[in-house]
């Protein structure tokens, strides 16, 4: 008597099955993943031209040393403050962290400006008369109005000169806030790069009437 096998139990018929059923296990692992948005990138503070470059090449030499930065909002998430409670822009991000961004903010302020002060980096072959450390102790959106309203966004600065030899020659505290014209990211960004030209505007003021010529 000649049996025959149940197509069921043929050996290629078998692989078929396995092939399948491994298929279905790993398209059912995949759809378990968390699925992310892409975050939207910004930033703020637009770096110098060549020709602002030449024009802020000043004849007093300032170094400026390091510094610190908010701690909250040094990465590269928006900050945002609502009656005490910290949180972060969802799905929005700065290209770099926001103590990069705003040491490239400082170095193309300087370079635009025409006055007589320059400033020096760590490694750059020049001598400096001054030395300027600036502390950025708040770089944050606050919702003083709701959570709802435009926010305000605030940049506070404490700036320190001294002389190469160490000794104070003034110290003072920046502040600048604006307000953003709607409640919407693409509305905060520009308040936030208005904030820090605004601030670094009265910085370079000050540091310019702090720092005298040898």
């Amino acid at each position: 008597m000649t049996r025959v096998r149940h197509p069921l139990l043929r050996p290629a018929f078998l692989r078929i099955v396995l092939a399948a059923t491994a298929a279905l296990a790993l398209s059912g692992c995949i759809s378990l993943l968390p699925k992310t948005k892409p975050s939207h990138l910004y930033r703020f503070g637009q770096p110098a031209g060549s020709e602002a470059m030449a024009a802020g090449a000043g004849k007093i030499g300032v170094f400026r040393t390091n510094a610190t930065f908010q701690r909250e909002s040094a990465g590269d998430r928006l900050l945002t403050m609502t009656n005490g409670q910290a949180q972060y822009v969802a799905e929005t991000r700065w290209v770099a962290p926001a103590a990069i961004l705003w040491d490239q903010a400082v170095l193309a302020a300087f370079d635009a400006d025409p006055g007589p002060v320059r400033l020096i980096s760590r490694g750059e072959p020049a001598s400096a008369q001054y030395i300027l450390r600036l502390d950025v102790r708040n770089f944050e959106a606050r919702y003083d109005k709701g959570p709802k309203a435009p926010p305000t966004v605030l940049v506070r600065v404490r700036a320190v000169i001294t002389r190469s030899d160490r000794a104070v020659v003034g110290e003072q505290i920046f502040e600048t806030q604006v307000t953003a014209a709607d409640n919407r990211v693409s509305a905060i960004v520009p308040a936030y790069d208005r904030a820090v030209a605004e601030v670094l505007k009265d910085v370079i003021a000050w540091t310019t009437e702090q720092a005298k010529p040898a």
